[in-house]
């Protein structure tokens, strides 16, 4: 089995924490998102990954650095890494056609920018499956339309009348991606594009065409990163998670408790200072933090930043920032908001 992770896309609707660090990189609960979300498809899997390819972007942003985490992240599920780049943002068809390399046997391909909870097995009889979601207002998604075996017959944008309530969250499994492949070929070929991008379901189109039969696989829980309010909002919800399984140390023994009150779920990095300080609940503290006379809660702060006399709820704050409640002197880049 294979992974497919197209992750080109910088993530402006989460700027500014988005102009330093891709978006798939971003803490979640401790984790970067793409960690956790690749982790929980292995899971959900259960049989060995022998390869995860990662599509990245532009490597001024995407560097070195990047490349040696999701690497390691690989070799940790026993699998082999493979770095592809996606040298123009042509759409979701493109950036998979951009590690065609890696394109054969069973595979998955995920979106780096969600997260689930899921427990199903695939169907070994369909030649592919989309995994969705059940959802309140399908009319804001994309959705499938199936038969009465089941089985997805169309794919259909922001319906108007009602087709089904299963939302596509991005996550795909083909029993041999090379079929995707050759479809996706002919989208290029004939330049068939979308909103000015190839897109993966004009290659799925053409296999349903073709008579293949696609099933779905239905997660529990679909939790998305795509702006600032549903990122904080998912890493509460992941935290929630987390402690009831207890899987996972959340709270660092290195973290010096001066006066300071933690109300659980937490996840606290490596060398975090607690002064005086009220934490939680649904807060992410990053490695080498200090927090000084604050109050948090249901925020994500990442790494080796200095926060002093603050209350905070629902915030998120970047890596390295120093922040004074009591400021009267200022320094504050672009897209950054306080509110």
């Amino acid at each position: 089995m294979k992974i497919i992770v197209p992750m080109a896309g910088r993530g402006s609707r989460l700027r500014p924490h988005t102009l330093t660090v891709p978006k798939p990189l971003i803490p979640v609960a401790g984790q970067p998102i793409v960690h956790r979300l690749v982790k929980d498809i292995a899971k959900v899997l259960g049989e060995p990954i022998e390869e995860i390819a990662f599509v990245l972007g532009d490597p001024a942003f995407f560097g070195d650095d990047v490349v040696e985490s999701l690497t390691k992240l690989a070799e940790s599920l026993g699998a082999k890494a493979s770095i592809y780049r996606q040298d123009q943002p042509l759409g979701t068809g493109h950036a998979i056609m951009s590690a065609e390399p890696s394109l054969s046997g069973p595979a998955v391909i995920a979106y780096a920018d969600t997260l689930i909870r899921a427990n199903f097995n695939l169907d070994p009889e369909a030649d592919a499956v989309i995994w969705t979601k059940k959802v309140e207002n399908p009319e804001a998604y994309g959705v499938v339309n199936l038969n009465e075996k089941e089985e997805i017959i169309e794919l259909v944008e922001k319906p108007k009348t009602f087709v089904s309530d299963q939302a596509v969250i991005g996550i795909y499994y083909f029993k041999d991606v090379a079929v995707l492949k050759q479809k996706l070929q002919e989208v290029l070929d004939e330049n068939i594009m979308n909103g000015g991008e190839y897109q993966i379901n004009d290659g799925i189109k053409r296999m349903m065409a073709e008579g293949k039969v696609f099933k779905t696989g239905t997660v529990d829980e679909w939790m998305d990163c795509g702006n600032k309010a549903v990122t904080v909002e998912t890493n509460g919800k992941m935290l929630g998670f987390l402690a009831n399984d207890g899987e996972e140390q959340l709270i660092s023994n290195s973290v010096i408790n001066k006066n300071s009150t933690i109300i659980e779920p937490c996840f606290i990095g490596e060398n975090v200072v607690l002064n005086n300080t009220t934490v939680g609940p649904y807060v992410s503290i990053g490695n080498d933090c200090v927090l000084d006379n604050v109050s948090v809660k249901n925020s994500l702060i990442q790494n080796a930043s200095i926060i002093k006399n603050a209350t905070l709820d629902q915030a998120m704050i970047g890596n390295h920032v120093v922040y004074d409640g009591n400021f009267k002197a200022i320094s504050i880049g672009d897209y950054s908001v306080l509110e």
